[in-house]
């Protein structure tokens, strides 16, 4: 099988998970409710937003520290348990009830020995399919309780804002990315990981540290780099050196072993990465309009009904990131939430005013207006 051919079912894996994960939102949508986990009583006011995005700001400046002064452990454990308390409330909702064993609610064991074997697995062996498993879980889990208690409004002002400033953590500030490399260190669901080889293992993924220490020996200067110096290093460490470095030096490509020219004409990489985040943000739209849209066409999506604009919301993610995987295996390295929050709205939007809807109730605002 070609590399060409792996990326395309890789990305069509890709879109399967988020896929997933918006069709368990939905699912969802009505037990969160049955089971009083709106906690939130005016779910259009636009001032949840606000407090969410703050609360994510000042989580993300926390994190940042606690890596930087070597507290991983610390918030790896922290968001393992994490994934466990969203899986229960998950399995919750799903698992129905079986009677009692001695007084004690059989589901309640069931669900809480589901939920502690997933950290378990996490904690112990945080292979590529044990993160993705977990991923989709937390996934469903906090699109379903956001979708409940973030309104139309709010929701929509969510994307937004969040689209932006992803945007600028990772074209401006960059400090986005040093957060993703760090999470990547801990081995946490907070990246799904699609493998494009079969022998591939998250487990020996390189780390930012043994990166940094393969790095220390690397040459730093175009005159230092010739094709003898590069079939020494091999393709893994050739991948390492600078791109500007490489581009200034004098390299007879003829001398090149085949592997290391393939890696300096663009490579193969080994697995595909993306943020939960990206799955998770554009779900709560898609989750809050079936929860909150009640007028219009409702369309059955393998056996789970959804309101026309939240169907079409879904419609809308998977076009922005077919996109945006486009870019990736293009070389581009990109922002995701700008393009899935923006095919999310769009999706929504167009199916809101399909069902009847002015824009001025699609957008949430008749009660302000």
């Amino acid at each position: 099988m070609d590399h060409r051919t792996r990326q395309l079912l890789a990305s069509g894996a890709v879109l399967a998970i988020f896929f997933i994960v918006q069709l368990g939102a939905l699912a969802l949508v009505e037990p969160f409710l049955e089971g009083g986990l709106q906690g939130t009583q005016d779910t259009s006011n636009p001032g949840i937003s606000i407090a969410y995005i703050a609360g994510i700001l000042v989580a993300t400046a926390a994190m940042l520290g606690i890596i930087k002064y070597g507290g991983q452990n610390v918030l790896r454990l922290v968001i393992i348990f994490a994934g466990v308390y969203v899986t229960f409330f998950v399995f919750d909702a799903l698992v129905p009830s079986l009677g009692t064993a001695g007084g004690i609610p059989v589901q309640d064991v069931l669900v809480l020995a589901i939920a502690l074997g997933l950290g378990a697995a996490l904690y112990l062996y945080p292979e590529w399919y044990v993160i993705d498993t977990a991923g989709i879980i937390m996934g469903i889990g906090s699109a379903g309780l956001f979708g409940i208690n973030f309104g139309i409004l709010p929701a929509l002002v969510l994307l937004v804002v969040l689209a932006v400033y992803d945007a600028i953590s990772v074209y401006g500030t960059e400090h986005m990315l040093t957060l993703a490399s760090g999470m990547m260190e801990m081995r946490v669901p907070v990246v799904f990981v699609v493998p494009l080889t079969r022998s591939y293992t998250f487990l020996e993924e390189p780390t930012p540290d043994t990166m940094k220490e393969s790095n220390d020996n690397l040459p730093t200067e175009p005159e230092e780099i010739d094709a003898t110096l590069l079939n020494e290093l091999g393709p893994e460490r050739v991948s390492d050196l600078d791109d500007e470095t490489l581009a200034d030096a004098d390299i007879d490509a003829d001398a090149l072993d085949d592997d290391v020219r393939e890696e300096l004409d663009g490579g193969e990489r080994d697995a595909l990465f993306i943020g939960l985040g990206d799955a998770v943000i554009p779900s709560v739209l898609v989750a809050s309009a079936a929860f909150f849209i009640d007028t219009g066409p409702t369309v059955s999506i393998l056996g789970i009904n959804a309101t026309l604009p939240a169907a079409t919301a879904m419609v809308g993610t998977l076009l922005g990131l077919s996109v945006l995987l486009w870019l990736v295996h293009k070389g581009r390295a990109h922002a995701g939430l700008p393009l899935l929050n923006g095919g999310t709205i769009a999706g929504y939007l167009i199916g809101a005013l399909f069902s009847g809807l002015t824009l001025a109730e699609a957008l949430g605002l008749e009660s302000f207006l």
